[in-house]
């Protein structure tokens, strides 16, 4: 008898269990509302006392913002396979990274390689702007150094020769025909197998960004660097930009 009145007790707890369930999601359904969507655009009215209250911040932006840093008698661009403001971004990164690692290890660095499509946007002639190479580097990238062996730079100039891509690159020299890999110097001098090398780069193509998965075979060192405040320290160093045009990737027969 004990049994049964237990077996009843349970039926009825989850009957109970299950309405109040069924109760809890029809509530649940009942207080779902349909939400009007609020255009962004030119008709929406500005909020007067937030205004006020970030004017102040605004006007101290746009002051440091406006400040000119640095000038340039051309248009840097970063169209062509050997760009001007692209090879003045990869030099810049050659030599930030080197004095890095001339100060924390002890060594040289021997190439740089940066990438054509973390370069957002051009300077036109004239005065340079902080806020220029803000809009030139919008991102957070930091300096990294990796350290490979000769042998597995191979897949670094294969990548070249493969993608056919314009990313800047400084004292390196990389030469291909229709695809194929004839020419690859660092510093002007061919690549001994055996030797250790010091490339500097992003920490984003240093993962693998772009798919340069040919970083993954060496050891990355951060330098604690940021990009762009390496740029904007360059450039402020600089009173009048001089790019360099020399010929550094030379992709013969590309299509």
């Amino acid at each position: 008898m004990k049994n049964k009145f237990l077996l009843l007790g349970i039926a009825l707890a989850s009957l109970s269990a299950c309405k109040t369930a069924s109760s809890a999601s029809s509530m649940h359904i009942s207080e779902v509302k349909t939400q009007k969507n609020i255009s962004i655009n030119n008709e929406l009215k500005n909020d007067e006392e937030f205004v006020k209250i970030i004017e102040p911040y605004k006007q101290k932006l746009d002051k440091e913002m406006n400040q000119k840093i640095s000038h340039t008698n051309v248009d840097l661009t970063k169209e062509g396979d050997n760009s001007n403001l692209g090879n003045l971004l990869a030099d810049y990164t050659f030599d930030g990274a080197d004095a890095w690692a001339k100060t924390n290890l002890n060594k040289d660095v021997d190439a740089a390689l940066i990438n054509i499509g973390g370069i957002r946007t051009t300077i036109g002639k004239g005065d340079i702007l902080l806020k220029s190479v803000f809009e030139v580097m919008p991102f957070e990238n930091e300096v990294i150094i990796v350290k490979m062996k000769g042998t597995d730079l191979q897949g670094l100039f294969e990548y070249y020769a493969k993608t056919q891509m314009n990313n800047p690159v400084s004292h390196l020299y990389i030469e291909t025909n229709h695809g194929q890999v004839t020419k690859a110097l660092i510093n002007g001098k061919t690549v001994k197998p055996d030797q250790e090398y010091y490339i500097a780069t992003s920490d984003y193509l240093a993962l693998g960004g772009d798919n340069m998965k040919f970083f993954s075979k060496g050891e990355m060192i951060s330098t604690g660097i940021k990009l762009r405040d390496l740029f904007i320290g360059y450039f402020k160093n600089s009173r009048e930009v001089v790019p360099n045009t020399d010929i550094r990737l030379n992709f013969i027969g590309k299509k």
